[in-house]
């Protein structure tokens, strides 16, 4: 997958940078479940839409992404919006080998998680869990697999991998369905830091 987000940001195609955040997002910045502004964490945060968003609405805000041609993009956008997040080039998961502190209170992921290989899966939760602070929410968006995955795309997550992988730290506040895409389901998960 690393080659392929490569590839995708090197040649322009890049369909999931919508270049607007999602509600589920605005929904905790502006809307009535509105968290008060602290430091945020974008897990793979692409070419900053969302990092930028929340730096614009008062939060201390952090973007990672491995892919630099994209944090390039991030910082040109952030500059141009007159906002200063920090954008990293950085794995998800070794998140503790980058730097970035603790106390996150937020954690927003847009599809990142479910592209990782099974393998890293666990060390993306690790890295989560001990950067956020205790209280955290983390909204995470995944394609679900069905039992005959699509060839296209991510390979997903399955039915209950969110609540399993991520047991012992988070609780599973809410799962709603998202939008099926490329012939695979979707789900956005809320999640609590206990």
């Amino acid at each position: 997958m690393s080659f392929f987000f490569r590839a995708a940001y090197l040649i322009g195609f890049k369909p999931w940078d919508s270049g607007v955040p999602p509600p589920e997002l605005t929904a905790l910045v502006d809307g009535t479940d509105r968290l008060p502004p602290a430091k945020s964490l974008d897990l793979g945060c692409g070419t900053g839409t969302n990092t930028i968003y929340l730096a614009q609405h008062g939060w201390e805000a952090t973007g990672v992404d491995f892919v630099p041609r994209a944090i390039k993009a991030a910082q040109r956008k952030a500059a141009a919006a007159g906002v200063s997040p920090r954008l990293i080039v950085g794995d998800v998961t070794r998140l503790t080998e980058l730097g970035i502190g603790t106390g996150f209170s937020l954690l927003l992921d847009l599809g990142c998680f479910h592209s990782i290989p099974d393998s890293g899966r666990d060390a993306y939760v690790k890295g989560a869990t001990e950067v956020a602070a205790p209280g955290a929410t983390m909204r995470l968006f995944c394609f679900v697999r069905r039992e005959k995955p699509s060839r296209v795309g991510p390979r997903g997550v399955a039915r209950d991998e969110v609540a399993q992988r991520f047991g012992s730290g988070w609780e599973m506040v809410q799962e709603d369905e998202g939008h099926p895409m490329a012939g695979m389901d979707a789900a956005w998960y809320r999640l609590r830091r206990r």
